[in-house]
């Protein structure tokens, strides 16, 4: 599981010209799904997007999580993220785990974030979305799920 994890003032996810979804300050989060993930890789990506410390402290260090602020978090379900560029213009979706798989594991992952206290909403699975943010910061961290060790 790939996740994109973006430090946002504000952020709103629209499908047909309708906001679903909206955040103050928080955490954007893409997320990708591949074939072999599963509920482990969905709580290593939960654990990490609560915890991380990428919120400035009274001295500007970066030393708060969104669990220590109670921030919200928005989680986009986003295949692209497996996008293989290796051969030819086209990049190859194979990798991306099938819709069925991907979604049950988007909607877990935003479930054991909400579990954890916080506020969290997503796009809306395999919609087309227009995602609007400010990249406060700009912070912007990967996660691989695959790269634990």
């Amino acid at each position: 599981m790939r996740s994109v994890v973006q430090r946002v003032r504000e952020c709103s996810v629209s499908v047909d010209g309708e906001i679903i979804s909206s955040i103050r300050s928080g955490l954007l989060v893409y997320l990708g799904v591949t074939h072999e993930d599963n509920e482990k890789d969905a709580e290593y990506i939960a654990e990490k997007v609560v915890n991380l410390r990428v919120f400035p402290d009274e001295l500007g260090k970066m030393n708060l999580s969104a669990a220590d602020l109670g921030r919200e978090i928005i989680v986009v379900s986003q295949f692209t993220l497996y996008a293989d560029v290796r051969k030819g213009r086209r990049p190859s979706y194979d990798s991306a785990a099938r819709p069925e798989h991907a979604q049950s594991l988007y909607e877990l992952v935003i479930r054991m974030i909400t579990e954890r206290g916080l506020s969290t909403c997503g796009g809306k699975f395999q919609a087309k979305m227009d995602v609007r943010y400010v990249n406060e910061g700009p912070i912007t961290i990967l996660i691989d799920s695959k790269k634990q060790f």
